[in-house]
């Protein structure tokens, strides 16, 4: 362990969950000279999510750049996810649009993933990893959080540091021992996913099926393995309680071109929730922040909590680090912090938390998609909001709206009969 500081604290950030968040966040604050200890509750170095899309969004590409994973997650097989989305309207192809290579994320499991950054985070100097260490409570002085303690292996222990972060989690503890406000927007779908061999799927590329209310995916992953989840409306729930796996293959046989799920070889167990709220947290206490999905759980439909998190852990590093190893103003630090992970995020989570509910698109969702169906420049637009490159003002800009408009009335107007001749022939 490091020794404490002057002012008593072991390390300057005590970061509970070594999973994406977690971990990513510690190696960036080392690198920035911060003494960082990162508390995971389970004991397994090779411990991983399993609950998860298994895929890591565009907007995740820098911030793997950035922590030098890139090379890793290719030498492990990571599947560069292009996609392609299914509508009422048809198939909306980004890729097979006209123009230049689009930006790409990776899908990769979360059993190749996990163990791979947390690895990456104990070799990095100013990291402790420690392993087996539950938070139990948080360590508090003149109303500011100034540590944790743990339960681990020998006993419990307590671990003070500038600032504690919880990465733990849409369950946070951390987030619960401080009493963060937590906005619950319930979910109208439930969820169930197995990973599947030699399932192959047109071009390779991932696919999803909008069949509003109901929605489906499958996701090319590293060795060979295809993820398929199915995200039915509540209302077929009792189906699935009573055959969750023929529910489940019945939902997937039924997809329009969907994969050959019968030749298939299921190498999992089907596994999933019935209850998936989304949760919106304010990111920061005096002497707290929160990243990831203890900050922000979104629908896992849209499949951006893994970048969300790394880019959380990002946002936090840029704006605490210079007050941590600076001497500077952490609590302006994490005013900074807050106010930026409202502003990327709040658009976004607001139209999730609005379609989560179960409901048919609305007029302007059913422009944006039957237009994207029908124009690749829409289409690629599309792929830039689904990979959270850009936030909604811009996916819903004046300039985006009017193209769809046009696109649709051109539509229109070519699949309208013929007007008939008149009688004269003229």
């Amino acid at each position: 362990m490091s020794k404490p500081d002057s002012a008593g604290h072991d390390y300057d950030v005590v970061i509970s969950g070594a999973s994406l968040a977690g971990c990513a966040a510690a190696i960036l604050l080392a690198r920035r000279g911060a003494r960082v200890a990162l508390l995971e509750r389970r004991s397994r170095p090779t411990a991983y999510k399993a609950l998860c899309t298994h895929s890591l969004t565009a907007n995740a590409t820098p911030v793997l750049e950035e922590l030098g994973l890139l090379p890793a997650l290719e030498k492990a097989g990571a599947v560069r996810n292009e996609a392609r989305w299914y509508t009422r309207w048809g198939w909306i192809e980004p890729s097979a649009a006209p123009g230049p290579e689009l930006p790409y994320g990776y899908n990769v499991r979360r059993s190749t993933l996990d163990p791979l950054i947390r690895s990456r985070a104990a070799e990095t100097p100013g990291v402790d990893v420690l392993l087996g260490h539950r938070v139990t409570g948080l360590l508090q002085e003149a109303g500011r959080t100034v540590g944790v303690r743990a339960a681990t292996a020998e006993g419990e222990r307590e671990i003070r540091g500038r600032l504690v972060v919880g990465a733990d989690g849409k369950d946070s503890a951390v987030a619960a021992f401080a009493g963060v406000p937590t906005r619950r927007h319930e979910n109208a779908r439930f969820g169930y996913l197995a990973h599947f061999r030699d399932l192959p799927l047109p071009d390779g590329i991932s696919h999803a099926w909008f069949l509003v209310p109901d929605m489906a995916y499958a996701f090319p992953n590293d060795d060979g393995i295809t993820v398929v989840a199915v995200l039915p409306d509540k209302k077929r729930l009792p189906e699935f309680r009573a055959d969750l796996e023929g529910s489940f293959l019945a939902f997937v046989r039924s997809l329009p071109d969907g994969p050959p799920i019968d030749s298939a070889e299921r190498v999992t167990k089907i596994t999933g929730t019935v209850d998936y709220p989304l949760h919106t947290r304010t990111p920061t206490a005096p002497g707290l922040a929160l990243v990831g999905d203890a900050a922000l759980t979104g629908d896992p439909l849209w499949g951006v909590g893994c970048g969300w998190a790394l880019q959380s852990a990002r946002w936090l590093t840029d704006a605490v680090a210079p007050a941590l190893t600076g001497g500077g103003d952490l609590d302006r630090a994490l005013a900074v912090y807050a106010r930026g992970h409202r502003r990327r995020l709040g658009g976004h989570q607001f139209l999730a938390a609005d379609f989560a509910k179960g409901r048919p698109f609305n007029p302007v969702e059913r422009l944006m998609f039957s237009g994207a169906a029908r124009d690749g420049a829409l289409a690629r637009h599309m792929h830039l909001f689904a990979s959270r490159l850009i936030g909604p003002a811009r996916f819903l800009s004046p300039a985006a709206v009017a193209r769809a408009v046009v696109v649709n009335l051109r539509h229109r107007r070519a699949a309208a009969p013929p007007a008939r001749l008149s009688r004269t022939g003229a």
